[in-house]
């Protein structure tokens, strides 16, 4: 159309060709009816600086509401929409009207995102279309699919639209693998949950056993390099398998995509295919509320994992983001109590804090390994906090001092400290101090408790396994498992004591204390307890 108002022509000539990005909006706008600015997002996947001008440029054509606008005279700009390029498997959702009416159920009822991790919730749609873009770009049938994150429900989707197919999630959220589990469940799907802080690396029931997998990672440069890293260490052959990647920048930022993608360049990888805004959010509004899907390729230079650079800061927001400043500080570290005495000290302490000769331990290598100590202080802050319990059942030292942030959900509330207890018990005993002057950090003591003589088996059978957090936990119940048969004069064999376990906690093959999510825990306690009854049964 010729007569456009003259700030839209100039805004228009100015986006050259990219004005697409702009018809867009004022096509939507052209049916006249209210929208908010979020909406306007969502509809177009147009970043909200780019709509902002739109809207500014329109001016008095323009009838406003609070947050919302309309047209004075709607259809003025129905011209400006043109067809868009073809879905590349729009023309397959319809035949999937299960699948998608329970992906509407579970995504309305998951846990909400939590800011600090980067969530943004994908739409239903969103995880529908990943899961049949692997359905039909790839064979599934015998493929093993590793979701690196799995906030948006991909590995249930995945489960929906090709049954049989199996799926292991590696999260930090111990809610969504309780949301994921218990839908895996109730849907029946093979779908596996691990908990682990990417930074830290993968549990190893996961290494090199994927032929897919797929990432929807925080957005910066490093978080993107980083869940790659993880997903190239899930893979059983990186040059077969396939990295599906989930990321999205505003159109005005163009920047931001080079470091992003020169990174992958570094790791060796071809990129296969780019879909733009192929994923929809409902949320994210500066990049349009959309990101991009890649299709990722090993080569002959591409490592197998590692950790990559600046793995602790990966995220644009909360205690690991770049820019926090929620670290231990010199002053809160020097008024811990007894800290000279630590023989010690686990993660990352502030110049001059750490006690003469104390050894300094990494985080990763504190729960990689059992590593010998009878005094241990461990520094939580900064982010590390979802890693409390993992690190007091890693250790093996007589006393456990660590140092969180005062909000960390197992220590502020009464309920939160009985769940800690509850994680850590009979191993260790504990107390919560106060960590610091303002109250912001707290210190959760541990002491390691002596097994009584007369413990009844039950405590026996859960002080051997949370006695060796490291290793697996099928094999480290299997061994106690056999010890309190013979001691209670109902002897089994190592094959009688596996069946009866598999039978028990049919999850529990592959993990470790310290990758088994927070309620398996709970769920491994009642399975002993119910091991320990079950011995007077026939051998099955």
């Amino acid at each position: 159309m010729t007569d456009l108002p003259p700030r839209l022509s100039e805004l228009l000539d100015e986006q050259g060709v990219d004005a697409t990005r702009g018809h867009r909006v004022l096509a939507a706008l052209s049916d006249g009816r209210w929208w908010s600015g979020r909406e306007l997002v969502r509809a177009t996947a147009v970043a909200n600086r780019v709509m902002d001008g739109v809207l500014d440029a329109l001016g008095d054509e323009l009838e406003r509401d609070d947050e919302r606008v309309r047209l004075r005279a709607p259809g003025g700009y129905a011209a400006f929409d043109r067809p868009r390029p073809a879905d590349p498997v729009g023309h397959l959702l319809h035949a999937r009207p299960e699948a998608a009416a329970e992906l509407e159920r579970l995504v309305a009822e998951a846990p909400r995102s939590r800011l600090d991790l980067d969530h943004v919730a994908a739409t239903a749609d969103t995880a529908l279309r990943r899961a049949v873009f692997l359905a039909t770009r790839f064979e599934l049938s015998g493929a093993r699919l590793l979701c690196v994150g799995d906030h948006d429900l991909t590995s249930l989707a995945a489960g929906l639209v090709r049954p049989g197919t199996e799926a292991d999630v590696v999260d930090v959220d111990e809610r969504m693998l309780a949301y994921i589990d218990s839908a895996a469940a109730r849907l029946g799907l093979r779908v596996r949950c691990h908990f682990a802080d990417l930074r830290l690396g993968l549990p190893a029931a996961v290494r090199g056993r994927a032929d897919l997998v797929f990432t929807d990672p925080p957005y910066t440069p490093e978080g993107v390099e980083l869940f790659v890293r993880r997903g190239l260490e899930g893979l059983a052959d990186p040059r077969r398998g396939r990295v599906l990647l989930a990321y999205g920048a505003s159109e005005t930022t163009p920047a931001l995509t080079v470091k992003t993608q020169e990174r992958l360049t570094r790791l060796g990888l071809a990129t296969e295919a780019i879909w733009p805004d192929f994923n929809r959010y409902l949320g994210a509004e500066a990049i349009g509320a959309a990101s991009d899907l890649y299709v990722l390729r090993g080569t002959t230079r591409t490592p197998a994992g590692g950790s990559g650079r600046d793995a602790a800061r990966i995220y644009s927001r909360g205690a690991n983001a770049k820019e926090s400043r929620g670290a231990l500080d010199a002053a809160t570290a020097g008024a811990l109590p007894d800290l000279a005495a630590a023989d010690t000290v686990v993660g990352d302490w502030p110049s001059g804090a750490v006690p003469e000769g104390a050894r300094r331990v990494r985080t990763v290598t504190w729960l990689a390994a059992p590593t010998a100590a009878q005094d241990a202080v461990i520094n939580l802050t900064g982010g590390w906090e979802a890693l409390l319990s993992r690190s007091i059942l890693a250790s093996s030292a007589a006393r456990v001092r660590v140092v969180v942030p005062a909000g960390t959900p197992e220590v502020r509330d009464a309920a939160g400290q009985r769940n800690l207890r509850e994680i850590v018990a009979p191993r260790y005993e504990l107390r919560f101090l106060n960590g610091s002057p303002d109250a912001r950090r707290c210190v959760v003591a541990a002491r390691r408790v002596d097994l009584p003589d007369d413990a009844d088996p039950v405590t026996r059978l859960l002080w051997h396994c949370r006695d060796r957090a490291h290793g697996t936990v099928a094999s480290v119940l299997r061994e106690g498992l056999i010890r309190v048969a013979a001691d209670i004069g109902h002897p089994v064999n190592k094959k009688q004591a596996r069946t009866r376990i598999a039978a028990a906690a049919p999850w529990l093959s592959g993990h470790t204390l310290l990758d088994l999510p927070r309620h398996r825990l709970k769920e491994l306690d009642h399975a002993v307890a119910a091991l320990v009854a079950d011995l007077n049964a026939p051998t099955p």
